[in-house]
């Protein structure tokens, strides 16, 4: 797995459209299969591959017809490595709002 902390946010872009593109055409369809799949236009996956700005939501959409939705589960998992770690985050989890404090210009 690559290190992609030193590397700039258009440079993680043009990596991953590059996964995506290559995994795309190793499962032998086209982005017209894919669209179809999906439920997209052919143009939406074309920009995805590209790395020009698609939502969310059709990323999602195509990586459940690539079958690597499962690869998403751990993109904004909590880093928990202790049990303090777990009990402050479970603690937290109910929580809607941050509040500010004094320091942050109140």
């Amino acid at each position: 797995m690559l290190d992609l902390t030193l590397r700039k946010p258009e440079e993680i872009v043009k990596l991953l459209c590059g996964r995506l593109r290559k995994e795309r055409l190793a499962q032998r369809m086209t982005q017209a299969d894919v669209a179809a799949r999906a439920g997209i236009g052919v143009n939406t996956v074309s920009n995805l591959e590209a790395g020009r700005n698609v939502g969310f939501e059709n990323l999602v959409k195509v990586a459940m017809v690539l079958g690597r939705v499962n690869e998403l589960e751990a993109l904004f998992a909590p880093q928990i490595d202790s049990l303090d770690d777990l009990l402050r985050y479970e603690k937290n989890a109910s929580r809607k709002r941050v509040k500010r404090s004094n320091a942050d210009g109140e």
